[in-house]
């Protein structure tokens, strides 16, 4: 009984302890002090030397100086008539007939002008604008540019904080840039990213002929919302004006977007404030870019310059006596190697002004002066298409040509043809195959050859003649289609 009453009284004792270091631990009785309480290890795994301490402070001070000058833009608008998948839409019966949607702007007076992009404010009834320091103030659309997807609205304020406007035309690819704006109705957001790439054109993000796309491509997140914000370098100057996203059908960020260059919005923004409307000047040109095979048919060193496709009547061009097939290699002595930089360039300038093309024609440099007209000028104008009158009477042989090692295959036009094409010579291309040179210079069926090597092509016959005295170089090719348009073609004629 003795030692039952031990063992008992040890057992009772160990159960004791281990319930009370159950209480203590589990229920925490006992814990310590906070200033006992460490958490992680006594210092960061790097060091950041002075050059990297400095590179993370400009990100820092950038943001803090800039984004005072970037205001929240709320638009009311007719629905159906919003240009821009930014705004929400519920496909419901019955809807209002107005629709909300928001985007970014960028203060460029102490007196409340504001530049932001033409889709934004499109079609507005009303737009309210949000200060960074939580004022809001109804604007006044001042004037709008649908061919540069730019705008300027105006509100009534005084003593406002400016966005400092740089030079894009000093953007380097690579360069370390900032995105700031209000993506997603996310007020002052600000990303970084580098400049991708320079001189972006053939988007299709602004519909009209006249359009002038020349972006700057960034990887910088742009969101909806972002439009009309502010792109800016280390240094807190402004160097685009964020315009659009790259996306595969989500309507957001997938890598990167695009904004307008800060020189070409300052030259529009000025003539919107000036006369609420641009009054741009104009070459009166169809132009595209040369590539390797036209540059060896026009007999150039390499691919440079733009090539002028076709001249439009009663335009600076025709008076200044450029000609199709004419290449333009500098405007102003700036060198231009694609249709959107001769654009640009020219968008910035007034009807009125004379400026300098260096062309390209035929193995000569020419200097050509060309006082800028205004569009209204040559609105109505057609392109020079080399018509000439009537039809020739003389019937041409139904002759087949097939060039198998360029993928193309011409015949004679006949009488019912001319008279479509409205021409009295040239071959009709009847098939361009798949993957072939033909195909890969644009090259289709139901075109007309009407030169090639610049002179004029009667029937295929000439043609091959041609063709076999350029084996092994490049032949120059003028083509026109159904609707009178002219254009050069390169194409390189294996041996």
């Amino acid at each position: 009984m003795k030692i039952k009453g031990i063992v008992s009284a040890v057992v009772l004792l160990f159960i004791g302890i281990l319930f009370g270091a159950i209480l203590v631990s589990g229920f925490g009785v006992v814990r310590p002090g906070i200033a006992d309480v460490k958490l992680g290890a006594d210092n960061p795994p790097v060091s950041l030397d002075a050059d990297a301490s400095s590179f993370g402070q400009a990100f820092i001070e950038t943001a803090e100086k800039v984004t005072p000058a970037i205001v929240q833009i709320t638009v009311v608008s007719d629905r159906g008539k919003n240009p821009h998948g930014d705004f929400f839409f519920f496909p419901f019966k019955d809807l209002p007939k107005e629709q909300k949607g928001s985007g970014s702007g960028i203060l460029i007076s102490a007196d409340g002008y504001i530049i932001t992009n033409n889709h934004v404010v499109e079609n507005a009834n009303k737009v309210t604008v949000g200060l960074y320091d939580k004022r809001r103030f109804d604007a006044t659309v001042i004037g709008t540019d649908p061919l540069t997807d730019l705008a300027v609205i105006k509100i009534d304020a005084e003593n406002l904080p400016l966005a400092y406007l740089g030079d894009s035309d000093e953007l380097k690819v690579g360069q370390w840039v900032m995105a700031i704006g209000n993506p997603l109705s996310l007020a002052s957001t600000v990303t970084a990213g580098i400049i991708s790439a320079i001189g972006r054109g053939q988007l299709g993000l602004i519909r009209d002929s006249y359009g002038v796309e020349n972006f700057i491509q960034t990887d910088a997140a742009i969101n909806p919302g972002n439009s009309g914000g502010a792109l800016v370098d280390l240094s807190g100057a402004v160097v685009g004006v964020n315009s659009a996203i790259a996306t595969s059908g989500t309507g957001t960020y997938i890598g990167y977007g695009f904004a307008i260059p800060i020189n070409l919005a300052k030259a529009v923004v000025k003539d919107l404030i000036a006369h609420g409307k641009v009054s741009r000047g104009y070459i009166g040109v169809n132009i595209s870019e040369v590539d390797d095979a036209m540059a060896k048919s026009l007999g150039m060193d390499r691919p440079r310059g733009i090539i002028i496709q076709g001249v439009l009547e009663n335009s600076a061009a025709e008076e200044s006596d450029l000609k199709p097939g004419d290449v333009i290699l500098e405007v102003d002595g700036r060198e231009v190697d694609a249709p959107n930089q001769l654009q640009s360039y020219v968008a910035a300038q007034t009807a009125g002004t004379i400026i300098t093309l260096k062309i390209f024609r035929d193995g000569e440099i020419l200097d050509k002066k060309v006082t800028l007209k205004a569009r209204d000028d040559d609105s109505k104008a057609e392109p020079i298409a080399d018509k000439k009158g009537g039809v020739s009477d003389q019937k041409k042989n139904q002759t087949i040509a097939n060039y198998e090692d360029i993928g193309l295959t011409v015949k004679n036009l006949n009488d019912r043809e001319m008279k479509e094409y409205d021409v009295d010579h040239g071959v009709l291309i009847n098939e361009v195959k798949s993957f072939s040179k033909a195909e890969d210079q644009r090259l289709f069926a139901g075109l007309v050859i009407l030169e090639a090597d610049k002179k004029e092509i009667n029937d295929v016959n000439e043609l091959t003649d041609i063709v076999d005295a350029k084996r092994g170089s490049a032949l120059l090719l003028k083509v026109v289609d159904k609707q009178g348009n002219t254009r050069f073609i390169g194409l390189e004629i294996p041996e």
